[in-house]
């Protein structure tokens, strides 16, 4: 059954010799290649070369310290509730006699891991946090590893480092000797 009258009728025109050798097609292939070859090449050699980030990019987790140089989170456990990848865990404690110096409020994490595996860097948890304790840093990235374990960054990793000659003036006590082995420690690593 036919709809309308308006019927085309195709003809199928013979192929020539190089036609139905395919040169046409392996030529236009091989311009294709060549242009591509000659063109700026879109990847970066990563750990060597580092590309520009943007204005808004949110890198690599930093546990903060205040002014006098103690660990500001407080345990609260927003963060964790507002992670939308589940990748913050922690687990709160007291703070004892004589630990005024190292935490902030009487409630402080015992235990701080993200796993940076699960992380979609949305920094909803700098969001979330009242004592401003979590930061996403513009400038770093997380580093490549090998082990997935390697993935999951503690207390020993986020914690905002503090300098030897600060420690006295931001209210950490240490000895002269205990100054002197931490910064050699530092100059070695």
């Amino acid at each position: 059954m036919q709809l309308t009258n308006r019927a085309k009728v195709l003809e199928k025109k013979p192929m020539t010799l190089a036609e139905r050798a395919y040169l046409p097609a392996i030529f236009q292939g091989l311009s294709i290649t060549m242009r591509h070859f000659f063109m700026k090449k879109a990847t970066v050699r990563y750990p060597e070369e580092v590309r520009p980030f943007s204005g808004f990019f949110r890198g690599l987790h930093v546990l903060k310290r205040d002014e006098q140089g103690r660990e500001r989170c407080t345990a609260c456990g927003l963060c964790a509730v507002a992670c939308p990848a589940e990748a913050i865990t922690m687990v709160a404690g007291e703070r004892k006699k004589g630990e005024e110096g190292l935490y902030r409020e009487e409630k402080y994490a015992i235990s701080y891991e993200i796993n940076m595996l699960r992380c979609i860097f949305c920094g909803l948890c700098e969001e979330a946090c009242p004592k401003a304790a979590i930061y996403l840093q513009p400038d770093k990235m997380a580093p490549p590893r090998y082990e997935r374990d390697e993935f999951v960054y503690g207390k020993d990793r986020l914690v905002e480092s503090v300098s030897p000659d600060e420690r006295s003036v931001k209210g950490i006590q240490l000895t002269s000797e205990q100054a002197d082995k931490l910064r050699s420690r530092i100059v070695q690593a």
